[in-house]
This record gives C-alpha cells, sequence and structure tokens, in this order.
C-alpha cells in the first residue's frame, strides 16, 4: 500500500475514485469510496506532503488576518467545475491541447477585500516549482472565471514559460501525474504586481495583507 499522504498515495486514490465514477457512483460518493478502499487497513489521519509550494498554513479562525486564519484551508473556498480536487485535468487545459485554463470559482471572500490574485504551481517538475499562471487585481466583487476567461483589467504575469498567462501542463512523458496547485488569495490593500512579478513577489505583497486563501489540486500526466 502507498504511503499515507504520499504522491503515489494521491495517484492511487484518484484513480480508484475514476473507476468508482465509471461505474456510475456519484461524485460526491466515489470520493468516499475510494477513500475507504485505499486506507481501510490504514486509519491514522493522513500527514501533510513535502514538496508543495512555499507558504504557511494557515490556522485559526476564519476572517482573522495573517496566519491566523482557518485550520481547513485558508477561509475562502475554491472550486472547479472542470475537475475535482485532486483529479486528472482535462487535456483541452494542457499545452498538448487547447491550453486553455479551467473554470474556477470561489466563495467566502472576507469583507474589506480590496483585491484578488490567482496562482497555479506545479512543485513536481522536474527543475523545481514551475509556474503555471499567476494573475492579479482581480476586483473583489468578481466570484469566478469561466474556462479561457481573463476579466478586464487584471494584470497576468509571466508563466514557467516566459508567457503571459495561462501555461498549461506539459509534464515529462512518463512522469507520475504532476499536481497543479490552485490558490486564490483575498488582500486588504493593491497588491501592485506587473507582468513581470514573481510568486514570491506574490507573497511579499501578502505579507501583512492577506486576508484569506482558498486552493484546489488538479493532476496531469502524459
Amino acid at each position: 500500500m502507498p504511503e499515507p499522504g504520499s504522491h503515489k498515495d494521491d495517484i492511487k486514490r484518484t484513480r480508484l475514485r475514476n473507476d468508482y465514477e465509471g461505474e456510475g457512483v456519484p461524485d460526491e460518493y466515489a470520493d468516499e469510496a475510494a477513500n475507504d478502499r485505499l486506507h481501510r487497513d490504514d486509519p491514522l489521519p493522513r500527514e501533510p506532503r513535502t514538496g508543495e509550494p512555499a507558504g504557511r498554513r494557515p490556522s485559526g479562525e476564519p476572517g482573522a488576518k495573517g496566519v491566523e486564519r482557518d485550520a481547513e484551508g485558508g477561509g475562502t473556498r475554491l472550486r472547479s467545475s472542470t475537475f475535482n480536487d485532486h483529479t486528472l485535468l482535462p487535456t483541452r487545459c494542457s499545452r498538448d491541447g487547447e491550453n486553455i485554463s479551467p473554470e474556477l470559482g470561489w466563495e467566502a471572500v472576507p469583507e474589506g477585500t480590496r483585491e484578488l490574485a490567482l496562482l497555479c504551481e506545479d512543485p513536481d517538475a522536474p527543475s523545481g516549482v514551475f509556474v503555471r499562471w499567476l494573475m492579479s487585481g482581480i476586483p473583489p466583487e468578481v466570484t469566478g472565471l469561466n474556462e479561457g476567461e481573463v476579466p478586464s483589467g487584471v494584470t497576468q504575469s509571466r508563466n514557467g514559460f516566459g508567457e503571459l498567462g495561462w501555461g498549461g501542463p506539459h509534464p515529462p512523458a512518463g512522469d507520475e501525474a504532476h499536481r497543479y496547485f490552485f490558490r486564490v488569495y483575498a488582500s486588504d490593500r493593491p497588491l501592485g504586481l506587473g507582468e513581470d512579478s514573481t510568486p514570491e513577489d506574490l507573497r511579499r505583497a501578502l505579507s501583512g495583507s492577506e486576508l484569506a486563501h482558498g486552493n484546489i489540486v488538479g493532476l496531469y500526466e502524459r
């Protein structure tokens, strides 16, 4: 059995879930069934995985500032109709396909938010953490993005390919599925990022101004 919380554990869980869904099990039950089958002999809680993009996991009550936030994920909930958490992104989102960004939606944005930002990183890339997407200047009243949508007036920074905007998955053929960490951040002041800004610039700008964040993880393999 893969070690609980390991990369192999997540991949096996995803494939089990896809098997259940292929048998007609509804999404909300397929995930529970896959987890039960995978860990029925290992009831211990899963430990945090290593190799994730930099950043401190929040703690405390939703709505509090700094790192004193929500122990369950940052206070803001991020979801997608394009993929479920820890399931495979469709080929159309990859560079082999249409290179189209997935649909994303979020809720529970705190009062006092002045700006939202989106970040997607791949920590499994051979060269280290690879930037797939960095978008800032999103108005707080925006509650999501359709596939391939870029709201008017937002700033798209360069991805790891040196291009502005979304850079779809393109892991080496034969690699185990890479993980793509999507995060939305709420800030109580303008972040002031530009086209050449990096995730490190984003994190510095969020220091002391981050109200909440939400995350979802997609997978992709070739």
